[in-house]
């Protein structure tokens, strides 16, 4: 069994979480926009005294807002039926398989539980995916609308990112085999009842982990210096280079952070893909029926 079998038997109710996924996604995204414009109209209104028209643009945020937050509420109420179910079938076929092929009752548990982190998978890190292309290709676009010069700035800052994180996913790789070839063993060593063993089965899943921590805080630490660098550049290129206005501000700032807290979710999505990479080499032959 992989992730792409489970995706195609389950594509519907997966393609209509994620529809509300990238609408929360898609309308917080453009919100800066919308509350820059009115941010400008107001200013203009009550410290200009000018006769500006605010209602228009404080309609269209409120609406975007609302979008925002019907696509929040959607996609938290579906994704624990939908994935609750996924998980159900998933292990029942993990566990009928292993039957037929004749592995102990340890395994088959320990099989079935690894199959987890494919919902853990696809309930938590397919939305952190879809926020993260969203919300970097979004703001990159967005940023274009400014200044080219800031868009062009963020868009080098990908590269690096990118050798970084493949970096990060090939030391990883080895780690999570190293997990998942010990969480195999663990209903074996419970069903012996021996003590040292069990204390020995916890203290080796402690020495993998505390490396892929090691790497996730070296890749976290080595991509938010990059953007704090960046980050410095676009403001004076926004300050002092185009003179924009307040709401305009407003928006270049919002995107620059949208664009820096998508990387948040790098090292955990990373570190997700590589497990269930290994996951769909150990149980490739289990078909879902």
């Amino acid at each position: 069994m992989t992730i792409l079998q489970i995706v195609k038997k389950f594509k519907f109710s997966i393609t209509l979480v994620l529809s509300f996924v990238l609408l929360e996604n898609i309308a917080w995204i453009i919100e800066p926009t919308f509350f820059g414009k009115l941010l400008d109209a107001l200013i203009d209104k009550f410290y200009d005294k000018e006769q500006i028209n605010y209602a228009l643009p404080l309609i269209i945020w409120i609406f975007v807002y609302l979008l925002n937050v019907v696509g929040g509420t959607m996609h938290r109420l579906l994704s624990g039926k939908v994935y609750a179910k996924i998980y159900a079938d998933t292990a029942s076929n993990v566990i009928i398989y292993s039957q037929f092929k004749g592995h102990p009752v340890s395994k088959m548990f320990a099989r079935a539980e690894l199959a987890k982190e494919y919902i853990v998978f696809l309930k938590e890190r397919l939305p952190e995916v879809t926020w993260q292309f969203s919300a970097t290709a979004g703001a990159i676009i967005a940023l274009f609308f400014y200044d080219w010069r800031i868009a062009a700035v963020a868009v080098m800052v990908i590269i690096p990112v990118g050798v970084i994180n493949n970096i990060y996913r090939k030391n990883v790789m080895t780690l999570q085999k190293e997990l998942h070839d010990t969480r195999e063993d663990q209903y074996k060593i419970f069903e012996a009842g021996d003590a040292s063993r069990i204390h020995e089965f916890y203290h080796n899943m402690v020495i993998p982990q505390t490396k892929i921590a090691r790497w996730s805080s070296i890749d976290y630490l080595v991509i938010k210096v990059l953007l704090m660098v960046i980050f410095i550049l676009v403001l004076f290129i926004a300050v002092d280079v185009d003179k924009f206005s307040t709401g305009s501000i407003y928006a270049i700032v919002s995107y620059i952070w949208t664009f820096i807290a998508s990387t948040d979710y790098v090292p955990g999505l990373m570190e997700s893909l590589t497990a269930v990479r290994e996951l769909n080499t150990r149980l490739k032959e289990e078909v879902v029926c």
